[in-house]
Formats: structure tokens, sequence, C-alpha cells
């Protein structure tokens, strides 16, 4: 494989993760106002803003393909191929990362230690998510499938 090859491969497996921590960021945000504001504790609160993370991501990568033509029907199983374990990754080490750091879970969202403990684990979930996403659009999956409609569709 030529240097071309692996900074192309690169860049798109970094345009990816961006992807796919812009729908996660928005999501787990969401999930954690809403928890915050109903007062949920921590399982709750976890479940909402990972489950959410999934739904952002999910979206923000059936957006363009709804835009290039494609139904409802036939961008959803290429967004869940997609994205699912570049998610789940991302939110493995995301809320791993809040769990373990000290007072994390019961900062309010006026606190400091919330917001830099979010921003936190999500530079440490893209760079967990990165290699994931290198690999599988190396092998034609994941983000690569999505690319692929962009061009073609």
């Amino acid at each position: 494989m030529d240097h071309g090859h692996h900074a192309s491969l690169n860049r798109t497996a970094f345009q990816a993760t961006v992807h796919c921590l812009t729908g996660c960021a928005l999501g787990e945000i969401v999930g954690l106002v809403i928890a915050t504001a109903a007062g949920w504790g921590n399982a709750a609160t976890i479940a909402i803003s990972i489950f959410l993370a999934f739904v952002f991501g999910y979206s923000l990568t059936m957006l363009p393909l709804l835009r290039s033509g494609l139904s409802v029907r036939g961008a959803a199983p290429l967004a869940l191929a997609s994205g699912t374990f570049s998610i789940a990754t991302m939110e493995l080490i995301d809320s791993l990362t809040i769990l373990v750091i000290p007072g994390a879970m019961d900062a309010g969202l006026g606190d400091f230690l919330f917001w830099w403990t979010l921003a936190g684990a999500l530079f440490l979930a893209f760079w967990a998510a990165f290699p994931v996403n290198r690999w599988l659009i190396a092998r034609g999956r994941g983000h690569a499938v999505v690319h692929a409609m962009h061009d073609h569709g």
C-alpha cells in the first residue's frame, strides 16, 4: 500500500470518526440535559444518553443518504451497518471514562467538572473509535459503504 492510500484512508477514517463523534456528543448532551432536568439516577442517565447517542449517530448517517434519494427503508440498514461498531466503541469508552472520574456523575450542568469530564471522555472516545473506523473502511465496511453511496447516489 502506498503512502497516498494510507493518507486517504486516515483522512476518511478521521472524517467518519468526527461524524460519529458529532452524533454521539449531540445525543449524550440531550440525554444528560433530559436526565438532569428530570432528576434521574446514574443508570437512567447513562441509558438515555447512550440510547440518544445511537439515535443521533444513525440519524446523521441517514440524512445524506435520504438526500441522495434513498428511502428510509434503504438508508436504515446502511446506517446500522456503518455506524454501530463505531458508536458502540465510542459510547463504551465515553461512559467508562465518566464513571471512573470521581464526582462526574453527580456534577450538574452548571458545573465545570460536568463539561470537562464530558469533553475529556469524548476526546478519548474519538481516539478509541478512530482505529475501529480505519479498520472497517480499509475492508470496505463501516462508513466506506456510506461514502460509496454518496459517490454513486
